[in-house]
């Protein structure tokens, strides 16, 4: 039934967020706000918002099931708990930055209003970004209204699928809705795109293999882990459809081409890395490889021009 094995975890994730989401509803008149207990399962429910935007994206790139219908039932699931549905990913991800990746006329770049890579375009980023990609799935529904009515109907029915799961808790506990739904609806939607900036700021859209960043830490306790190895970019860049399972051994076999500066062992290493530490000792800094190449063709007097890179 499954196409690969390994999403049996994908399931799993998507089991353990929906039911530690429905413990904490029908317990909620009994928690204590201040408790420990109440920190502790609320910060696991916003962690695991997090894991679902992630497996958005993966089954948009690659779907789990053999049989279609249980796609269909499983992008419903997917679109209550990341809080918009899921075939968004297409006009803004799959259509667009697969194929410019971080290049004009990219939604998500991360060059769009700064070339800078500090604390403060990181957290600004998303907004901007997200309000872009808005554009593009407004157009992409206009597109699929002319075309394909069949598909049209059934992103329409995604978004009523979203608007009637927070509807509903908004109409029985509009407190407990907000902090069990609407925040982590909108941590998942912020995080992801913090995960785009990371993973492009200061690479070079142009190179074969330096146009993206990586974090290579595969352990149990690593994000990889948690975040079925997202952090192996380049290769999910080089490979768009390749299976989330298979990223980390692809990225072995090109890792030695990829500047080192590009691989990063950790995720929240490389964050205190270069935002916290970065503006007070400038060795910690990134250096914009995207810069330095428009600057030797500027020396050289080759035209810069940005690109599509091809997909494969």
């Amino acid at each position: 039934m499954l196409k690969y094995t390994a999403d049996l975890k994908t399931l799993l994730f998507m089991t353990i967020t929906t039911c530690l989401f429905a413990f904490m509803w029908v317990s909620w008149d009994t928690w204590s706000y201040g408790s420990w207990a109440f920190a502790g399962f609320y910060i696991w429910h916003l962690f695991m918002a997090v894991t679902v935007s992630v497996i958005a994206h993966n089954t948009m790139h690659e779907s789990i099931f053999k049989f279609e219908p249980l796609n269909r039932v499983m992008e419903y699931w997917i679109s209550i708990f990341y809080g918009t549905p899921v075939f968004g990913w297409i006009p803004t991800h799959n259509r667009n930055h697969h194929k410019h990746n971080n290049k004009e006329p990219d939604y998500t770049k991360t060059y769009r209003y700064t070339e800078k890579n500090e604390l403060w375009v990181l957290l600004t980023y998303p907004f901007v970004s997200n309000y872009f990609q808005s554009i593009a799935n407004k157009e992409f529904l206009q597109e699929r209204f002319r075309k394909n009515r069949k598909e049209f109907w059934l992103y329409i029915s995604q978004i009523f699928a979203v608007l009637a799961w927070v509807g509903t808790f908004l109409y029985f506990n509009w407190v407990a809705a907000l902090l069990l739904i609407i925040v982590p609806h909108q941590i998942s939607l912020y995080t992801v795109v913090v995960f785009n900036f990371i993973q492009h700021v200061h690479a070079d859209e142009e190179s074969e293999y330096n146009h993206s960043r990586n974090i290579t830490g595969s352990h149990i306790f690593s994000l990889n882990f948690f975040l079925f190895n997202n952090g192996y970019h380049t290769v999910h860049h080089m490979n768009a459809n390749m299976h989330w399972s298979l990223t980390k051994a692809a990225h072995e076999k090109v890792a030695h081409k990829i500047d080192p500066s590009l691989n990063e062992k950790y995720f929240w290493g490389y964050v205190f890395k270069a935002y916290i530490i970065g503006p007070i000792a400038n060795r910690f800094k990134t250096k914009s490889m995207r810069l330095e190449r428009k600057a030797n063709e500027a020396n050289q007097g080759k035209p810069s021009v940005d690109k599509p890179l091809a997909v494969h």
